[in-house]
């Protein structure tokens, strides 16, 4: 650990300027920046991310000489601000607050107004003129402490003020009178006492050492750690705590504190956006417990004393805005106080925004100049894409749905479920396989896995900045916040709005691009891709050195990939087909057939249908490659398993029952994902190769005659060793020369290659190499042999193993380059020593993944595949890897 554990910034001097963010974290870095360029930032200083790793190793105990050095430097805050710390006549006092490298909003907890005393009280009401003032800060400080660092629950002390405003006859927390305030705060330390067994701390370096070890532990509670895993954070040594002298926003009509991001983070339009709240502190924006007022209204605030008070704020602020952007060369997420008419600047970060505003600032960044085209490309995240291909609501349905009331659109897209009420019931039912919308009147940090389930996010109090709205931004959920009309009940489960109620049963459809809440179920549709967006994909294929394909199975996937710039198919899965009508007789019939002969007979009935399915796929990908995998599947699947299902099928195909209950009880295996399957149906049952391939040729000649280019693949699956792939290239040959003969067609462009999904491929992929023109690696399957782990039953462990770092990632979601791609990489070196033009592609689920991607760059694929919908994020993802790798 360095010997420095605390950097301070203020006029007389900023440790921090040259900092690393690992050791400062996100928050006291740009502190330090900001302090630096010379904004207006109160003086502080932040305990760096190493003390908190400390922490952790010396099993919960603060680093030795951490508070020594505090001391020294809230000594050093003293002289800069003349006040002194805990005083009784003029206190000095701090906010202390988490902040770690990766911006995790709402996570850990904040206290304000740490070191206020009874005797401090007395001295800042003195110094500033406001009783009310004092004591508001004084209670909030109980509460925040109290909750935080003794982990006392929050509806004690709201009881309190509940009891005190009914006292006092008033309604809102800013009507309670000056001496209200006292007694709240006599109630407020009852409150403590009770549930510790202690007073509340008249010590301020008592208060100061706890709150520092309160914000390192909350580095683990569950809610971070959840949020952490959600978010794929690790790595991390830990927070980095920052105490900064306060400013106080709940002085008076004269004071307010704010949120805001310099451009629309849904939107991305460059416009400043935010919120603010007049005689309130920072929490209260954030946290959703009162609603805030737009930052474009704040030039109509005034005062007598400051008539021009909301216009001089708000010109300071949007010249900061271009001070930040030009500094930053990023959007920015900020926070504000204004103390009797001051600005000051509490925190910049780089703004969370939506995919459609990542695109759309991206893009008008690089216009004005603030960035270069590559760096527009890395600015993306290629994930958040996803959020633009959303669908969003039908206007002819949305225009005859009910609209139940309007909050503020804080997420964009369109979410249907029924409601669910606390965080736990929304991952319940979401687990069950329901559709829920979470609604609650405000979300919290303990809510992110609910958040996290839910298709959507519903609250009826709470702003564009609250926690709802900034996660929900974050993982592209759609939300609606403040919806204030809302009366939630969550103990019984309902809602009620505009005389209706609704329940636990009900479905509601919410719309977080205009805040519409309507009742039912309202139709959506496929949105509609912007220019932005295909400024971003031309620059993503300028630099990309990947070829993008698609896994498709019928002619409408391939059209929509084609439309989202795919160029080919990298996996046509043919059982798909077999499902569809009147195939599955025809499936069945070959399965149940007694000899040859039969099997031939049922094959016979389900080549046209093979064959036109192929048409139609080599028509919508009309001059592009199309990958064919040869049927994959255990027969076993394609039979009825249970009772009732067999008795019909067995009626529908004129057969005993006994004939089919015999048929599927001798395919029955008892590792069918290990058994037979993939090629090995083909070497027992050779005809099932010939039809498919029959129909994939004549499909091509069908093609050909209509001046439709078609270039199909025939990718045998499921291949360990060469000689598997030897015997099934030579019949795959001979059936094609037989069909080419009988259409008399001399020419046909057609590849044969194999899955690489067994292990043994990819160790012997030289030898298996000298019978393929292509390897496709089948990551899914290779992941679950390399691991030995059953995708289907992996859940039963995968989030203890997240949870205890055993994994950094699901190995079926993310590539496991260590391990899988290390087969992955000897498979295409071997490869490609014995066959130098050997076309090597991806097929899995990982052919969408962005880190996945960068890996197959680094390895030289020469494409990868992915669903249709993915296309895009593979365009962009392929693009950054090769920027970052060029």
């Amino acid at each position: 650990m360095s010997d420095k554990m605390i950097y301070y910034f203020g006029k007389s001097g900023c440790d921090g300027k040259g900092a690393d963010k690992q050791l400062l974290g996100g928050k006291g870095l740009n502190l330090a920046q900001m302090t630096d360029i010379g904004l207006p930032v109160p003086p502080g200083f932040t305990i760096t991310t190493a003390c908190c790793d400390q922490y952790y190793k010396q099993g919960g105990k603060l680093p030795v000489g951490l508070i020594e050095e505090v001391k020294l430097n809230v000594t050093r805050l003293e002289g800069e601000l003349d006040k002194k710390f805990g005083d009784d006549s003029n206190p000095l006092l701090v906010s202390v607050r988490s902040g770690a490298a990766v911006s995790m909003p709402g996570m850990m907890d904040t206290i304000l107004n740490l070191g206020l005393t009874d005797s401090a009280v007395t001295g800042l009401a003195k110094a500033t003129g406001n009783q009310r003032f004092a004591y508001d800060a004084y209670r909030r400080l109980i509460n925040m402490f109290g909750g935080v660092v003794m982990e006392i629950e929050h509806e004690h002390f709201e009881k309190a003020f509940s009891a005190i405003k009914e006292k006092f006859k008033v309604e809102l927390d800013t009507d309670v009178p000056a001496e209200g305030l006292v007694e709240l705060c006599d109630a407020y330390k009852a409150v403590y006492q009770k549930h510790t067994g202690d007073e509340f701390p008249q010590d301020p370096y008592s208060q100061l050492t706890l709150a520092v070890e309160a914000v390192f532990k909350s580095w683990n509670t569950t809610r971070a750690i959840r949020y952490r895993e959600v978010e794929g954070i690790r790595g991390l040594l830990g927070t980095a705590v920052n105490c900064q002298s306060m400013v106080y926003g709940n002085m008076g009509n004269d004071s307010g504190t704010g949120v805001a991001f310099t451009r629309n983070p849904s939107t991305g339009e460059n416009k400043f956006y935010g919120e603010f709240l007049v005689n309130a502190q920072g929490e209260d924006v954030v946290a959703g417990i009162r609603t805030p007022q737009p930052v474009e209204e704040m030039p109509g605030w005034t005062t007598d004393a400051f008539p021009q008070i909301g216009a001089d704020v708000h010109k300071q602020l949007l010249s900061i805005k271009d001070i930040l952007e030009n500094h930053y060369k990023d959007m920015q997420d900020i926070e504000f106080t204004i103390e009797r008419g001051n600005l000051y600047m509490l925190q910049t970060r780089t703004g969370k925004r939506t995919g459609a505003a990542a695109v759309r600032v991206a893009c008008e960044m690089v216009q004005e100049g603030l960035i270069e085209e590559k760096t527009g490309v890395t600015r993306i995240p290629a994930n958040d894409l996803t959020q633009l291909l959303l669908p969003s609501f039908d206007p002819k349905a949305k225009d005859a749905a009910e609209v139940l009331t309007q909050g503020l659109p804080a997420s964009p897209g369109a979410s249907v479920g029924k409601l669910a009420f606390t965080a736990d019931e929304a991952v319940e039912r979401t687990a069950a396989g329901e559709k829920v919308i979470l609604c609650r009147k405000e979300t919290s940090p303990e809510d992110v896995d609910g958040m996290h389930s839910a298709a959507g996010i519903l609250t009826s109090t709470g702003g564009m900045t609250s926690h709802a709205a900034v996660v929900a931004r974050g993982w592209g959920r759609c939300c609606v916040a403040g919806a204030g009309e809302i009366q939630i009940d969550e103990e019984k489960r309902k809602i009620t709005v505009a005389g209706k109620t609704l329940t636990h049963d009900d479905t509601v459809s919410i719309d977080g691009t205009t805040g519409e809440v309507m009742v039912g179920e309202v139709a959506t549709q496929s949105p509609e891709l912007s220019g932005d967006f295909a400024t971003v994909m031309s620059w993503a294929d300028k630099y990309r050195t990947l070829k993008i394909r698609t896994n498709a199975d019928s002619p409408e996937d391939a059209q929509r990939a084609r439309e989202f710039g795919a160029q080919g198919i990298g996996l046509c899965r043919t059982e798909h087909m077999f499902f569809e009508g009147d195939r599955i007789t025809a499936v069945r019939e070959m399965i149940l057939a007694k000899d040859e002969a039969d099997r031939r007979t049922a094959l016979d009935q389900l080549l046209p249908f093979q064959r036109d399915d192929f048409v139609g796929i080599f028509t919508a990908m009309k001059g592009l490659p199309v990958t064919v995998r040869l049927l994959d599947p255990p027969l076993h699947e394609f039979l009825p398993h249970e009772g009732k299902a067999q008795e019909e099928m067995a009626a529908h195909m004129g057969v005993s029952l006994e004939e089919v209950t015999s048929r599927v009880e001798q395919l029955h295996e008892s590792n069918p994902m290990l058994g037979h399957r993939g090629c090995r149906l083909s070497v027992t049952y050779p005809e099932i190769l010939e039809m498919q391939v029959r129909a994939i040729v004549e499909a091509a000649i069908a093609c050909q005659e209509k001046d439709i280019e078609a270039h199909p693949e025939i990718m045998i699956p499921l291949v360990g060793a060469a000689t598997e792939l030897k015997l099934l290239r030579g019949l795959t040959e001979k059936t094609i020369d037989l069909v080419k003969a009988e259409k008399g067609v001399e020419s046909l462009d057609i590849l044969i290659g194999t899955m690489i999904e067994i292990p043994r491929a990819a160790l012997t992929a030289d030898q298996v190499a000298e019978f393929a023109d292509f390897f496709s690696f089948g990551t899914n399957d290779l992941t679950q042999m390399t691991f030995g782990y059953s995708r289907d039953d992996i859940n039963s462990f995968l989030p203890d193993y997240l949870k205890k770092e055993l994994l950094a990632d699901d190995p079926f979601q993310t590539l496991d380059q260590t391990g899988v791609g290390q087969l992955v990489k000897m498979g295409v070196k071997k490869g490609r020593n014995a066959r130098k033009e050997l076309k090597v592609g991806i097929c899995g689920e990982h052919g969408g993944d962005p880190s996945s991607i960068d890996f197959c760059h680094r390895v030289g694929l020469d494409y990868v595949s992915c669903s249709p919908f993915r296309v895009p994020i593979a365009r962009l993802a392929a693009a950054q890897a090769a920027i970052a790798n060029g």
